[in-house]
């Protein structure tokens, strides 16, 4: 690699393969394998047109090793990757696998859409650069469904049952194997103001984008900087329903600072 290459960025412009193990979310049939750098391996499947990754490869003498192992199923597959080779002042801040600009913008997870199913073994950070005179952000969900990591967490249970009570458990209980970290200062639903802001989470999963159980959308909003979000999901050795597992589609939005 050349010394003065910092990152390479793939933009998958095409990207259609096998898809993962729906009860696991395991590329076990077709792989598509990035390795050799300093960023942790990558290893995606499914559909993915239209995302992009940046890789680190900076201080890296070695070769960079991308592999496709696709199985003997009769299966469409196409693909069309460019690959933009990034000198150290244009790279994407370090630890930010994906890395957006604007004020306004659509983030998913690896392999969203529809008969998708999130992958296993997940652990990167999305990233969104603050623009001028920007301050904060504004995340909510692209629709009604776009929000599925896991089936209802005991914690949205426990709020629709009648007296549970034990606030202890369902805090803990949000600590799903699959999950969203988010930093906020604020979680407003969309609702009558005098319905007041709910508490901020940390932590979110399930098949709901905030804690509260109620049918009505909401937004999340964070002035901490950077804007990230951390997606962690575990190695895929439970099985559960792919109708609860189709990952995390978000549209942000940045807010200008108060004058």
């Amino acid at each position: 690699m050349v010394p003065e290459i910092s990152q390479l960025r793939l933009d998958f412009i095409h990207f259609n393969m096998g898809q993962p193990n729906r009860r696991t979310g395991v590329c076990d049939s077709d792989v598509f394998t990035m390795a050799g750098g300093s960023s942790r391996e990558l290893k995606i499947c499914g559909q993915n047109s239209g995302q992009h990754v940046f890789y680190d490869v900076e201080n890296v003498n070695d070769s960079i090793s991308i592999t496709m192992n696709l199985t003997k199923d009769n299966l469409y597959r196409m693909w069309e990757i460019k690959v933009t080779q990034i000198e150290f002042s244009q790279r994407a801040p370090a630890g930010c696998l994906q890395h957006y600009q604007g004020n306004t913008g659509v983030i998913q997870t690896m392999n969203f859409g529809d008969n998708g199913r999130h992958l296993a073994d997940q652990d990167y950070t999305i990233c969104m650069r603050q623009e001028e005179g920007m301050c904060s952000i504004v995340y909510e969900p692209c629709d009604s469904n776009s929000f599925k990591i896991g089936p209802a967490s005991q914690s949205q249970f426990a709020a629709d049952t009648e007296g549970s009570g034990n606030s202890e458990q369902s805090e803990d209980s949000r600590e799903c194997d699959d999950r969203i970290v988010m930093p906020c200062d604020s979680e407003e639903f969309i609702m009558p103001k005098e319905s007041g802001p709910s508490v901020c989470d940390l932590l979110h999963c399930g098949n709901s984008f905030c804690t509260s159980t109620d049918d009505a959308p909401c937004k999340i909003e964070s002035s901490t900087l950077p804007f990230n979000i951390r997606v962690q999901f575990g190695p895929g050795t439970r099985e559960e329903s792919p109708e609860d597992n189709l990952g995390m589609c978000l549209k942000y939005e940045q807010q200008p600072c108060a004058p």
